[in-house]
Order: structure tokens, then C-alpha cells, then sequence
């Protein structure tokens, strides 16, 4: 087994498709300076080199192996790393060199895109050139964070989603009794030929509480009874299994005869230990103090039930494929000291990583049958999951299912079903179970729009000084062009306008550089410690709506800071202008 890099030939083409394109922008910037300003023409053919280079690390870094196990490679890492680096200066000079252009198509046009662009494009003196570049780089800087906060915390939240729609059912159907419903078969196959036109699948599910015993630890945990032929339609259990076998949880009599080179548990930093002679970390290292002899009599071992428990619980019991794990149910019998649970033997089947914590710090898998003698149900379920191909449409489907729910009730009412206790079956989905969840994600991301929108309102106060320091310094010419024929609101419109150049090259500029720098980390990730985090790598999302927004929310906010200065430039009357002339 070995680890390569999450980005794969199919982005480095689309990369490809990206880069040639502004590679040749730059080659032609580099040739249009090559006489006049040769220096600068090799500035630009850098920006290609930089280009070349980001692209060769990252077919490096989509090759690269690691050894297997090997949790970090520095290696590895540093090649993403200058990839992603190289790749975002070169974005960078990719910006700047179709700025020229835009200036001179505005120059081509009516008096008002002319003069604004001559006076983006004049010479300023040297505190009035310090301040227009500051202003530019601090509407980039306030843009680029606001963007790249949006996507870390998009990408949060879509791995929360993702990891809870596939540990989850997207709908459930139970009732509001602790002892769930019998005669469930027939709620059943009305529920599959409903959901079947719509490509959804349904399974039975007993779940309860119970507590976990292993022969160092003790565990509460939520045992679920499930039905191996549909269970893996609507949950990915046998997807999340990273030791053991779910067929092992059918099949318990195989854990009885594991090859001596199978896997059975983990250590720290993710290092297998395998069944054999002794726990060994690799097939020539043997683990310190963990030297074991094999039992000698291992087909005189009895076949219990498998169980399939969380990555955590399983740390938490202390336990490894095959072990033996004592499940006590509060549903037993009665004793001479009261009510007794009911105690039962079960081996460790195999051991899923879902990637959330509380899931795998509390749930068990057992067979359907084994779950309801536990918990004494007889032939009663908990309740029924449904998953459906398009969880976002779940509020589209829920009318056509509650209809059909409430016909189930009507029949259950008139003990069709023959259940004697009529507790109506009630619908849930997964948007309505995780409400707060999402809701608090959503509040917390608008709070931070709207925070970093005030950086960059404060970052629109360098536009405003930019241009009333260039109303002082442009008042000769302001006169003169008011001599010449043009109104007052012909130097307002320019005033705007140049405001509007200055604050869209910084939103342009800070846009793309966050663009390709939040790409980068979700092609190639970043590196997490899952043992603080839970998670290997960083979770960025590119919301391309998001940035639309990040984009016309720092446009506006440029937008209102030009008006007050070039209200005053309008202001100006010739003769105030030419009066020491």
C-alpha cells in the first residue's frame, strides 16, 4: 500500500489548458519590452519560468510514492509546497501583465475612459505613487482573506456535510416509542417503491444503548442492528472499513483463521500490527514489548457474533480484529436483586474510520437478528433508512414521501398491519436532525464576511486619499480641462472611474491570487495532525459563487470611497487652477 498525491493527471491537464494561455500572455509582454526596456522583458520571462516550474513540480508531486504506512514525507511536501508558491507569483505577474492591455482599450474609447486611464497610467510624485500602490495592495490583501477564509471554512463545513450524509441516512422513518414498530416488512417495501422511481434505497435498522467490556476497559457505545444485504445502499460502512473485513460480521467463523500476515489493529502513527507470531510493525521489525505467542489452540476458540465498533472505541476497549468483547444490554431479566442486563460475546469483525469523532468514539455494527435479542424487541425495528442519489433535494421529495407515510399510518390504524399499538411512523430528514449544526456554520461564515468587508473598507480609505492627494496635485490640469469644454460631471465620471481602476486591479489582483492559492491546497492539501484535528488535511472549498461575491462586495466598497474625492474634484473652478499660472 502506498500514498500518492490527491492531484491526478485530470487537474494537471486542466492546469495545463490554464498556463499556456497566460505563459503566452507574458511571452508577448516580454517582446513588446524587449528594445525599449529589456530589463522588464526579462522580468517577464521569469514570470514563464515560474510558470514551467509550478507545472513540472506538480506532475512531480502527482507521481511521488511515499513508503508504506509513512505517515509525513518532507519530501513530498516541499515539492507541493514550492508547486503551489511558484504557481501563485506566476498568477501574479499574469495580472499585472493584462493590466497595460485594459488600459490602453480604455484609451481607445470616449474622453472619460481616455483621461481616467492617462491618469492611473501618469507619473505621480514619488509619496502620491507610494500611496496608489498601497491602496491596490491593501484592497488585494483584504480581498485574498476574505476569499481564502471563505473556502477554509466552506470546506469545513462541506466535509462536515459530506461525512455526515455518508454515516447517515438522508431520511429516517421511526416512531416516537422507545420499542420501535412491528409488521415492518410491509412499511418497508412501500417506502423502496417509492423512493425506487427517484433511485433511493431504504434498510432496516434496531439501534440502542448499551455498554462495552473488553478485558482492560470499559465503553458506553450506541449498538446498531443492520441487514448486510442493504446496509452499504445507504451508509458507506464497508467503504470506512480500514482493518478487518465486513464480511467477517456474516462469516465470524473466519476470524478464528486469519493468515499469520493479516492485519488486526494500529499503532501510533498509523503503523499496522499484524497477526502472527508476535504483533510486528513490518515484516522485519518487531514492535518492542508487544512479543506475543499465537494461541495454540485456536479452532477450540468459540464462534461468537462479529461486530464492526469505531476506530476511537476501538482505541477506547483496547481491542484488535478478533479479540473478544463482552456487549451488556439494560434490557435483561429479572433477579433476586432486581433487573439483571443482559450480557453478550461478541469478536471484533473489523474496525471503520468515518472521519468524525463522535461516530467513531460510540458506534458498533451488528447483524439485525443479533441487535434485536439484545435489546429485546423481538421482531420490532427502530427504524428504517433511506438514502436518496441528491441529499440537497431532500425538501423536493419529502411531500411525495410524507403522502405516502401517512397512508402507512391510515393502513397501521386500521391494524393492517396487524400492530396493535397504532404509534403513528413520523419522517425526518437529514437537514431538519442537523439544523443547528449548519445554521451556527452559516451564521459563523456570514460574521466573517462581514468582518473582513470592514478591512476592506478600511483598505478603500488609501482610494480616498489617493485621490484627493491627486485632485492637489491635478488641479492645473483639472482647470484646464474644464477651460477646454468638459462639465463638471465629466470630472466627476473620471474621478469615479479612476477610483474604480484602482480598487478592480486590487480586487482582481486579490482574487486571483487567492483563487490559485486555495486551488492549490485542495488539489495538493496540507498537512493536519489527525490526532488533533481528526483530519489529515486542511478542507478548502472554491466556491466560485463565494468569490462572485467577495468580488462585487470589494467593487462597491471602492466604488462609494471614490464619490466624496471626486465630488471635490469637480468642485474645482478653472480659474482657481490657472490663477498663478
Amino acid at each position: 500500500m502506498s500514498e500518492t498525491s490527491t492531484l491526478d493527471m485530470r487537474v494537471i491537464v486542466v492546469l495545463a489548458l490554464i498556463m499556456v494561455p497566460l505563459s503566452a500572455l507574458l511571452v508577448m509582454r516580454a517582446v513588446a519590452l524587449r528594445k525599449k526596456r529589456p530589463w522588464r522583458a526579462l522580468t517577464w520571462l521569469f514570470g514563464v519560468v515560474l510558470g514551467a516550474t509550478s507545472m513540472g513540480l506538480m506532475v512531480v508531486a502527482a507521481q511521488w510514492k511515499t513508503p508504506p504506512y509513512r505517515q509525513f514525507d518532507w519530501g513530498l511536501e516541499v515539492v507541493r509546497i514550492s508547486g503551489l508558491a511558484c504557481g501563485v507569483i506566476f498568477v501574479v505577474f499574469a495580472v499585472v501583465a493584462v493590466v497595460p492591455w485594459v488600459l490602453n482599450v480604455l484609451e481607445a474609447r470616449s474622453f472619460v475612459p481616455f483621461v481616467s486611464a492617462r491618469l492611473v497610467r501618469a507619473n505621480k510624485s514619488g509619496f502620491l505613487t507610494v500611496i496608489s500602490v498601497l491602496s491596490i495592495l491593501g484592497v488585494s490583501v483584504s480581498s485574498c482573506a476574505l476569499c481564502c477564509v471563505t473556502s477554509i471554512m466552506g470546506g469545513f463545513g462541506a466535509d462536515l456535510q459530506r461525512k455526515i450524509l455518508g454515516n447517515t441516512a438522508h431520511i429516517i422513518v421511526d416512531t416516537r416509542h422507545p420499542s420501535g414498530f412491528q409488521q415492518w416488512r410491509p412499511v418497508l417495501d412501500n417506502i423502496r417503491n417509492t423512493i425506487q422511481p427517484h433511485g433511493g434505497a431504504a434498510t432496516p435498522v434496531v439501534s440502542g444503548e448499551a455498554m462495552a467490556s473488553s478485558a482492560t476497559n470499559t465503553a458506553g457505545l450506541l449498538l446498531r442492528g443492520i441487514d448486510p444485504a442493504t446496509i452499504n445502499n445507504v451508509i458507506n460502512l464497508k467503504k470506512n472499513i480500514e482493518i478487518g473485513s465486513f464480511e467477517f460480521l456474516t462469516d465470524p467463523a473466519k476470524l478464528l483463521h486469519l493468515p499469520a500476515d493479516a492485519i488486526i489493529g494500529r499503532g501510533p502513527g498509523g503503523q499496522p500490527y499484524k497477526k502472527g507470531p508476535g504483533f510486528i510493525l513490518d515484516d522485519t521489525a518487531p514492535l518492542p514489548g508487544k512479543e506475543q505467542k499465537a494461541p495454540s489452540h485456536e479452532d477450540e476458540r468459540p464462534v461468537y457474533p462479529g461486530i464492526i465498533v469505531g476506530r476511537e472505541l476501538a482505541k477506547s476497549l483496547h481491542v484488535m480484529v478478533g479479540d473478544e468483547l463482552t456487549v451488556l444490554s439494560p434490557m435483561g431479566e429479572l433477579g433476586p436483586t432486581g433487573i439483571m442486563p443482559l450480557a453478550r460475546k461478541f469478536r471484533v469483525a473489523a474496525v471503520f474510520y468515518s472521519g468524525m469523532y463522535e461516530y467513531d468514539a460510540s458506534h458498533a455494527y451488528v447483524l439485525l437478528a443479533v441487535a434485536q435479542r439484545i435489546f429485546d424487541l423481538k421482531h420490532r425495528i427502530s427504524k428504517i433508512d433511506v438514502r436518496i442519489p441528491e441529499p440537497e433535494k431532500v425538501e423536493t421529495l419529502r411531500p411525495t414521501f410524507a403522502k405516502a407515510i401517512r397512508q402507512l399510518n391510515e393502513a397501521r390504524k386500521h391494524k393492517v398491519f396487524g400492530d396493535n399499538r397504532n404509534d403513528p411512523l413520523r419522517v425526518r430528514d437529514w437537514k431538519g436532525m442537523n439544523k443547528n449544526l449548519f445554521s451556527a456554520l452559516k451564521l459563523e461564515k456570514l460574521a466573517t464576511f462581514i468582518i473582513l468587508s470592514i478591512a476592506i473598507a478600511v483598505a478603500s480609505f488609501c482610494i480616498i486619499c489617493t485621490l484627493l492627494l491627486m485632485v492637489t496635485e491635478k488641479t492645473k490640469d483639472i482647470a484646464v480641462l474644464k477651460a477646454l469644454g468638459a462639465t463638471d460631471n465629466n470630472i466627476l465620471r473620471v474621478f469615479i472611474l479612476e477610483g474604480m481602476l484602482i480598487g478592480t486591479i486590487g480586487t482582481l489582483l486579490g482574487v486571483s491570487v487567492a483563487l490559485a492559492a486555495c486551488s492549490g491546497l485542495a488539489w495538493t492539501g496540507v498537512r493536519l495532525d489527525p490526532e488533533v484535528y481528526y483530519i489529515d488535511r486542511l478542507p478548502v472549498n472554491v466556491d466560485l459563487g463565494d468569490y462572485g461575491m467577495v468580488t462585487l462586495a470589494a467593487l462597491v466598497i471602492c466604488t462609494l470611497a471614490t464619490i466624496y474625492p471626486a465630488y471635490t474634484a469637480a468642485q474645482v473652478r478653472p480659474v482657481d487652477g490657472l490663477r498663478y499660472e
